[in-house]
């Protein structure tokens, strides 16, 4: 589907080294980067001692799994520069996360941090399909969230043109597209169907918009979710992943090639899949929780951070590192539903996979006595809308009822709502779950 015509950059020698010349430098960092960490940051070298485990007894790249691993916790414990391995003379930039459950995370960067940063998403860019040269349209949210400047560094890094668009002013942005004509867009996929709702409203179709290539991170998203956006937007949607705590936006990226998952740069980021419960290291192709350890960052470190990011480690296809599957959901966001787990991204497949039905949706829990409910409220498409009787949506909404049921294993009430009734995302994550359940104490 490929609209790119461009000369591409030029692969780093990395991507196409063999295991045994990447695990070799992977080994070379670990070993940097673990002793970076344990002499420089009290905190891990406490769970160091403790576990009783210092950086000498790393000889092989399985001996990581010795050493503790790091979580949020450890990060909002030590808010806000606790966990820094440099002093504060040396940083570059802070960013931090919203703080929505609680204190921030602040992370740091110093200048050989931001400049391998770029150079990741640069690299990321490149995967996805965007030549040097090409226009770029940048909607993620600029500020201490790490996505609008850690997108646009590498933009710039990659040669292309930044529109630093940041989120929200849906009208404007598409204004923005229309007149400038970029060749990508970098967004979050919920808010790309914003616009491409836009688009729509104006009676614009997908193949007059210029967009080529769409770069989409920062929540959970599936193949169904793919789809919609690539028949609506007219492009390629390639899924870029990473998260605050290991870098930004960067650490794992699609290729435009193959889009068979995010292709993780291994010579930054050393990854592992563990049991969600009790830590145990899996083996490549087992679904659990993803870990990673930085090899190359001086800043702020992780070594063994637990991302509660779900999936599983899969053999290199277009490069030679290790690929991620899609994201199922994540270990801390998942909803337990009358015993049942239940992932939002497993309803957001049973939706998508209606034609009638829009990317739109809500998840409203609700506790009727003793007992859990959900509701799902999706939306039909505006084709839809007047296409359908009365009779033809309640029969939709029964269907899609019926097909979670089989598919997911709970049982839910579904209202399949008029188009732009759900509330749309103007900056940032969508919000998919509302639980309205009493808090347990």
């Amino acid at each position: 589907m490929s609209k790119m015509t461009g000369v591409p950059a030029p692969l780093d020698p990395i991507e196409t080294a063999s295991r045994d010349e990447i695990s070799a430098l992977q080994l070379d960092r670990l070993k940097w980067s673990v002793r970076h960490t344990y002499d420089n940051v009290a905190p891990y070298r406490q769970k160091c001692d403790a576990k009783g485990v210092h950086p000498d007894d790393l000889r092989q790249l399985s001996d990581l799994s010795l050493f503790p691993f790091m979580t949020k916790l450890d990060l909002r414990d030590h808010y806000p520069f606790g966990l820094f391995a440099v002093p504060r003379q040396k940083l570059a930039r802070l960013h931090a996360s919203s703080g929505t459950t609680g204190k921030p995370v602040v992370v740091g960067y110093t200048a050989r941090d931001i400049d391998t940063w770029a150079t990741l998403v640069a690299r990321s860019l490149r995967a996805a399909g965007v030549r040097p040269g090409d226009m770029v349209h940048n909607a993620y949210g600029y500020g201490m969230f790490t996505g609008g400047l850690g997108a646009h560094y590498g933009i710039e890094k990659a040669g292309c043109i930044a529109v630093p668009m940041s989120g929200g002013q849906t009208d404007k942005q598409v204004q923005q597209i229309l007149d400038f004509r970029p060749d990508a867009i970098m967004v979050t996929p919920s808010y790309s169907l914003v616009i491409a709702d836009e688009f729509m409203q104006l009676g614009i179709s997908p193949q007059d918009i210029s967009l080529k290539i769409g770069i989409f991170g920062a929540e959970p998203w599936g193949e169904g979710m793919r789809s919609e956006i690539e028949q609506k937007l007219g492009i390629d949607a390639i899924d870029i992943y990473g998260l605050t705590e290991v870098m930004g936006p960067g650490v794992a990226c699609e290729c435009l090639e193959t889009k068979d998952g995010p292709v993780i740069w291994e010579d930054h980021f050393y990854p592992e899949i563990i049991d969600p419960v009790s830590g145990e290291v899996l083996p490549d192709g087992s679904e659990g929780e993803l870990v990673f350890t930085s090899l190359s960052k001086e800043a702020f470190p992780v070594i063994r951070y637990r991302t509660r990011d779900l999936t599983a480690l899969l053999p290199p296809t277009a490069r030679s590192f290790r690929r991620i599957s899609k994201i199922t959901g994540r270990s801390d966001d998942m909803l337990i539903i009358r015993g049942v787990n239940v992932f939002p991204t497993q309803i957001e497949e049973q939706i998508l996979a209606n034609p009638h039905l829009s990317g739109h949706y809500q998840l409203v829990i609700d506790r009727d006595g003793h007992m859990d409910t959900m509701t799902v409220h999706c939306e039909l498409k505006t084709s839809s809308a007047s296409a359908l009787s009365d009779a033809g949506v309640l029969a939709l909404g029964k269907e899609l009822q019926r097909h979670i049921k089989t598919m997911v294993g709970v049982s839910t009430q579904v209202q399949v709502l008029d188009p732009g009734t759900i509330p749309r995302t103007v900056v940032g994550k969508a919000k998919r779950v509302i639980d309205n359940r009493p808090k347990q104490i």
